[in-house]
């Protein structure tokens, strides 16, 4: 078994920051594309009408993990990375590929949380806090995988992501820096 190249990260900020760029990506997706397609938009393409609410759901909450991050991250004297600027072009060409990116981001998501824990071992409140988004994104990725039609429980024990594989995974989609309201350009990725 060969073991990916691992990022490693100097303090418990740059790990926060590690999740923040992931969750400021989710967050501008689910934007992105709820603003695109319509509840109406749904139904038409044969989705219960419910699953525009529920993802909406998926998109405020993904807000609130950009927020929760943000403030822990500045209650610690860090400095937030700003939201980057991103190209869903091929994602929403329609909503079965919305719904479809929409997975793989919780899916990474969750590989992602799970591989970094390691590095908040000794941090027992940050670990706890990672893990309690960690397992709202396990629900979004549940919910997503039966909307595509993929099980929810692919397999008894999940395998982590590397912060490596996660950035390699992400960084198609990150066109620039410093994308968000802040007029100040931040880094989007951790360093490799």
């Amino acid at each position: 078994m060969t073991v990916a190249a691992q990022t490693t990260f100097d303090d418990p900020v740059d790990v926060l920051n590690y999740a923040l760029t992931l969750e400021h990506l989710e967050n501008a997706f689910y934007r992105t594309g709820l603003e695109q397609f319509s509840a109406e938009d749904f139904t038409d393409a044969g989705y219960a009408e419910v699953v525009y609410d529920n993802l909406a759901e998926i998109g405020a909450h993904e807000q609130e993990h950009v927020d929760t991050l943000t403030q822990v991250i500045t209650d610690l004297d860090g400095e937030p990375v700003e939201e980057a600027e991103y190209d869903f072009s091929a994602a929403l060409a329609d909503l079965p590929s919305f719904v479809a990116t929409a997975g793989v981001f919780e899916n990474t998501g969750v590989s992602a949380y799970q591989g970094a824990a390691q590095f908040l071992i000794e941090e027992d409140e940050l670990l706890t806090a990672a893990l309690n988004i960690h397992s709202v994104e396990a629900r979004h990725a549940a919910y997503l995988n039966g909307l595509n039609a993929t099980s929810p429980f692919p397999a008894a024990v999940d395998t982590p992501l590397t912060p490596d594989e996660v950035v390699a995974a992400v960084t198609p989609f990150i066109v620039g820096e410093g994308g968000g309201d802040d007029d100040d350009e931040e880094e989007a990725t951790p360093e490799a």
